[in-house]
Parts: structure tokens; sequence; C-alpha cells
């Protein structure tokens, strides 16, 4: 079995494929962080139903990979693969946990990079320090394994982030700070860099609470799709803000791929970007029709990375494997 796991903003999500057999599972990150190492590798293989010996490669995600740019072996990546744990998102601990549990029992690993100023991308994107974090590696790929070299993934849900592939490389991103909003997270507008500056909080708080939920009444994100589904005014608005804002963001990534001669595809993945609701706004806006791939999308991507690097891979996506 492959198993590829997606360090997202709430949640864990593991996927194993083994064949046409596909089995997933996710734990939330506060889960994952009051768990054992050896509770969490016994999890996985519970899950999987399998042995420990039939794993035969892991591909990790683990926050905002911007310490490495390309895909090392777990066992020789310094620092989980980042340089700092400080910056933009909510901090629970079951990331590390399960970074290190994977680690420390032996099984075989890649860890993937985000992609930063440090990457092979673009280099205009380089004005911003970091374009993705590595879960949105695994989207890409998965939307690459559908058959596509050209395209645009959004990736809507807590946050929002964007990513353009051409010719089968990853050409650029937009990260979650930089531009469109998501339920909960967003860029820093002008009264949020105000609030900073005047200690109210700290850029990190600002960055987490700039969601459309800041708008709203709803805790959070299942409540406001529940309200949505009940046709509430307020919730409609807060996902027609998420669908206009990701949909110039997918505006934005395509006019990069202009500049690579691409007739890309267009694909929605997350929580948020698969609900219908918001996936007809995306397309009446677009004028096209989107493929959506899911929430699931970002573990299984990476489970296929695994699958493919112990297949003799050397370049996902234009990322080196350097074992």
């Amino acid at each position: 079995m492959f198993v590829g796991i997606d360090h997202g903003t709430t949640a864990m999500r593991f996927v194993g494929i083994a064949g046409d057999s596909t089995k997933k599972f996710e734990l939330l990150r506060r889960e994952a962080a009051a768990m054992s190492e050896s509770e969490i590798i016994d999890t996985i293989l519970q899950y999987f139903d399998i042995d420990k010996n039939e794993i035969k490669l892991i591909a990790v995600t683990y926050s905002m990979g911007d310490g490495i740019t390309v895909i090392e072996d777990v066992s020789s990546v310094v620092a989980r693969g980042v340089k700092s744990i400080e910056g933009a998102g909510e901090k629970t601990g079951g990331g590390a946990r399960v970074f290190d549990a994977i680690k420390n029992s032996g099984l075989p690993a890649v860890l993937i990079p985000g992609i930063h100023a440090g990457s092979n991308t673009d280099p205009r994107m380089n004005v911003f320090s970091h374009s993705t974090s590595p879960e949105k590696i695994g989207i890409a790929y998965h939307a690459q394994c559908h058959g596509y070299d050209d395209f645009v993934v959004s990736d809507i849900s807590s946050n929002t982030v964007t990513v353009g592939v051409a010719n089968g490389k990853l050409v650029g991103a937009i990260d979650a700070c930089i531009f469109a909003p998501g339920v909960h997270h967003g860029p820093l507008d002008l009264q949020a860099i105000r609030d900073v500056d005047a200690g109210i909080c700290t850029a990190n708080e600002a960055f987490i609470h700039a969601g459309v939920l800041k708008n709203t009444t709803y805790a959070g994100r299942k409540e406001l799709l529940e309200g949505a589904t009940r046709g509430e005014k307020s919730a409609l608005l807060a996902l027609d803000t998420i669908a206009l804002f990701a949909t110039m963001e997918i505006v934005s990534i395509k006019m990069l791929l202009k500049d690579y001669g691409c007739d890309e595809k267009i694909f929605l993945a997350g929580s948020v970007g698969e609900f219908d609701y918001v996936v007809d706004k995306i397309n009446a806006h677009l004028g096209v029709k989107c493929h959506v791939l899911g929430k699931w999308s970002a573990a299984t991507g990476c489970a296929e990375i695994a699958r493919d690097i112990a297949g003799g891979a050397k370049d996902i996506l234009g990322i080196k494997y350097c074992p």
C-alpha cells in the first residue's frame, strides 16, 4: 500500500492506495496532538487493515514546507522541512506529532516541499516569500493523474489557495494570505493592519480571522454550509464572496499560464470547493464547467506521488525527488 498524508488546516487526512483499492480516514489535528507516536502508527494500520511491512512508501506534508525545495526522504530532512513554525495559521501540534511518528517508525517515507521564493517556479511569483504549502502539490498531482498537463487548481476551504501547472510543471501559486479569503483565513486589509499596529492582535491572529466568517454569526464552516443549505442570506452572501474572489484568483493564474501557451483545465478542491452552490457560482463567473476534485484530493495525490516515486519517478510536477 502507498499512503498519502494531508496536513490540512483543521484535520490530518490519510489515504491508502493498493492497486485499484483506496481507503481513507481523517483525524482532527487536536486529536492527533493528543496521541502518542505509537498510537498514530497503530491507527494508520488499523484503519487501512494492513501490517507495517505492507506499507511500501508514505508521502507526508508538513506545515509550510518552506525549508526544502525538493522531495526528500523523511529520514534526512532537517527541522521537518520548514524554516519556522511561526507564521500564518493555527498551531495545535497534531501535524508535528504525525510527522515525528512517521519519521521515528522506520517506515519508508518522503516529505513533499511547499512552493516558495526558493522554488523553481516562475521567478515573477517570487515577489512573495511563499506561494503554497505542500498539500496543494498533492492536489495538483491528483489533477495531473486525471490526464492533464495544463491546469489551474483552486483549493477552497478554511482558506483559498490557487495553483497553476503548465506543460506538466508547477509554475506558480497564490497563497492564502495574499488574495482570496476562505471561510476562516484571508489577507490583511487596512483595518487589520491598523489593529496589528495598535497591538490589538498579532498579524497571525488577524490572518486567521480574516475569512468570510468575520461578517457572520456562524462559528465555523459546518454551520456556514448548513446555513447556506437553508437559504440564509448571510451564509449565501459569505459563499458568494468566496466564489467571487476564488474566481478572480483563478483568472489571475490563468493569466500566468497564458505566457506558457496553455489551454488550461480548471479544477476545484476543498470542502467549500466541492459545495454545489459555490461550484455553480464559479462556473457561472468563468463561463466554463470546472472539474471538482473534493476534499480528499490532497491526501489522494500524495498517495499517488508515493506510488509513482516507488515506481521510479524522479520528477513530480517539475519538483525533483532527491533521496
